[in-house]
């Protein structure tokens, strides 16, 4: 994440990217604390703007506010702390923390290989509106820049990746070995909560996988599923830039599908209801 002035800063920059965020703020202070009510702190998936105070309630605020980002979901929660008895701060207050979750907007993407085809494409998929993990086990296949909104990830097995995917990941499998190809598509068929699942490829390659993917006991409509070869036919052409065009365009219309609204936020009412319980 880019180097923000404040969690403001931060919260505007996450939101126009489509990015979730976890917004907590001290709600209340009794007795003794590291800060005030009206503190606050931003956290997003993998970095965390501003402090309420560092120490254990902070350690705790970053995990809790995490958990809240995987559901996936709008909402917000409160939760109280004796600072004392529960987390061992010599302050020995109580703090009260709001967390308000802003779920990710932007349509989660992971792109497995950074060969030819996956360096072209990259760069498109950063200026739409999409969170994408780029992932391979050669690191020095990355180009030394990674587009805003892109993360890196250098795995040893990259199919073992596909377990954390968020559900309805556009799955773009496109490496230096068929042979991790196929356990990488295998691994997204079997979570079966794939957005979109795409294989670069022949039509040769393509019954292939179909083949073993049915001696493997897989229904015909899991097997279906799998888009190989990766791309729009109508866009032709065997360049590096070529293909990875057409596998743009052939997402644009999946990720502007209406998406299900987000349960409504609780009132003020329901908050304390939560936090009594």
């Amino acid at each position: 994440m880019p180097k923000f002035l404040d969690w403001a800063e931060a919260a505007a920059n996450l939101s126009q990217r489509g990015e979730g965020y976890v917004l907590v703020t001290v709600l209340g202070v009794k007795g003794s604390a590291p800060r005030d009510s009206g503190t606050k702190m931003l956290v997003s998936a993998d970095s965390s703007i501003d402090t309420i105070g560092g120490g254990h309630l902070e350690y705790a605020a970053i995990n809790r506010a995490r958990e809240l980002l995987l559901s996936g979901q709008n909402q917000q929660h409160l939760e109280e702390f004796p600072l004392g008895p529960k987390l061992g701060q010599c302050c020995g207050g109580r703090v009260t923390l709001l967390y308000e979750c802003f779920a990710a907007t932007a349509t989660p993407v992971a792109v497995f290989g950074a060969g030819h085809v996956g360096r072209a494409l990259i760069p498109l998929l950063a200026q739409l509106p999409l969170r994408v993990r780029w992932i391979d086990s050669r690191g020095d296949q990355f180009p030394d820049e990674i587009p805003a909104g892109v993360t890196r990830v250098v795995a040893s097995h990259p199919e073992d990746e596909v377990v954390d995917l968020p559900s309805g990941t556009f799955v773009l499998v496109m490496t230096h070995q068929h042979p991790l190809d196929y356990a990488i598509t295998e691994a997204a068929l079997r979570r079966g909560d794939a957005g979109f699942l795409g294989v670069i490829g022949s039509q040769t390659k393509a019954q292939r996988f179909r083949m073993r993917l049915e001696h493997r006991g897989f229904h015909r409509d899991a097997i279906a599923s799998m888009h190989c070869p990766i791309g729009l036919t109508e866009i032709p052409g065997k360049r590096p830039m070529e293909v990875a065009v057409s596998i743009a365009a052939q997402l644009i219309p999946l990720y502007q599908r209406p998406k299900v609204a987000n349960p409504a936020r609780l009132t003020a009412t329901a908050l304390l209801t939560q936090l009594k319980e």
